[in-house]
């Protein structure tokens, strides 16, 4: 029969939220991976992991659900590459540690690649016929540096450049000086939830006055807006008289107003928090359908601002973020609860969400 298709009127005036059973389904979850996740730009880590020729970056494409082998590496013309971390002799892990090496070398059997992913040598094969073989090369995958960061997908649908324009536009206008990681301040959160409601409550302001007291004080709740664009949107924040805020080049669109925080989310699972201090980034990472892995990473720009205005007490706004979320997944095991109502003005950034989700699941 195949999975049921989940419909989202386009006109959120009129629309139904996706129905519990979205978050409740198996057969959902393991169809997310293979057509949301496989074909998205998730990233991976910073440039700063592979500065020197020779240095090799090990990692887990969604590690807990997709489980692909990557490598990112930097060869001696200072070239990156992205490529499969399997050997294609006997499949072993090519690279276990991340570092500088002289070469690629597989300690199974000593088969030996290029930096770019080409075989180079393999002991006891001289007698081999039609070897090597283009198969006998590491595949190599998609991959885009976008400023320090590098992003990969397994099979992208859209462009990295069309996803992230609208980002790079409306950064160009605001002043942030140069970032560098504090990583005393990254950290790992697992909530008890559906990946998807994780989102659905990041994607909206509308919760603020009634779970974020804090951020609720130093933000003026009535001039929250939400923007669309294609596999992004964007939630602005507007401080509070006298509050912590961005300042501004002319060329910007916010021009004038006094933002106190830029909240950025791409499509699936990515958010990009900018404040007055500096970037929080949240890469929400499925483990389960009811389990979801948060990843905190923090990149200061200024540390005098960081328990300042929207940006401050972050551990306390995720820590009341979890709990709601976790009340929510309960919410959805009920057998009287079916399907909500969107706010129009409140929850424009989940109803894209779930229009995207849904355009991807029934392959629109």
């Amino acid at each position: 029969m195949g999975l049921k298709k989940f419909i989202i009127e386009p006109d959120i005036r009129k629309a139904e939220t996706l129905p519990a059973e979205f978050y409740r389904s198996d057969e959902v979850f393991e169809i997310i991976k293979e057509k949301v996740f496989k074909n998205s730009w998730q990233l991976v880590t910073d440039l700063d992991k592979v500065k020197l020729p020779g240095s090799v970056f090990p990692y887990t494409f969604l590690e807990g659900i997709i489980n692909e082998p990557l490598l990112i590496t930097r060869d001696m013309d200072n070239n990156l590459h992205n490529l499969s971390n399997v050997c294609t002799h006997r499949g072993n892990l090519l690279i276990e540690n991340a570092g500088v090496v002289n070469n690629l070398r597989c300690r199974y059997h000593g088969r030996k690649f290029e930096f770019n992913g080409d075989f180079k040598s393999m002991p006891e094969c001289q007698d081999a016929i039609n070897f090597p073989r283009p198969e006998d090369n590491l595949s190599k995958v998609p991959f885009k540096i976008w400023n320090k960061f590098i992003f990969a997908s397994l099979f992208p649908k859209y462009s990295h450049e069309e996803i992230f324009k609208p980002i790079n536009e409306r950064l160009d206008g605001v002043i942030i000086p140069e970032m560098f990681q504090e990583p005393l301040r990254s950290k790992e959160y697992i909530v008890k939830c559906n990946w998807a409601l994780y989102v659905d409550n990041y994607l909206e302001g509308f919760h603020i006055p009634y779970v974020h007291n804090s951020l609720n004080e130093v933000i003026d709740y009535g001039s929250y807006t939400t923007e669309l664009f294609g596999h992004c949107n964007l939630q602005i924040a507007i401080a509070k008289p006298g509050g912590e805020c961005f300042r501004m080049h002319e060329i910007s669109p916010d021009y004038g107003n006094e933002i106190a925080a830029y909240y950025w989310w791409v499509f699936p699972n990515l958010m990009l928090n900018y404040y007055p201090w500096g970037l929080s980034i949240n890469i929400v990472k499925p483990l389960t359908k009811e389990l979801t892995k948060v990843s905190y990473l923090t990149y200061i720009s200024d540390s005098t601002k960081i328990e300042k205005g929207a940006g401050s007490g972050l551990d306390k706004v995720e820590q009341e973020d979890e709990a709601i979320v976790e009340m929510v997944q309960r919410g959805m095991q009920s057998s009287f609860y079916k399907t909500g109502r969107y706010s129009p003005s409140r929850e424009k950034g989940v109803h894209h969400f779930h229009r995207l989700l849904t355009a991807y699941l029934n392959d629109v």
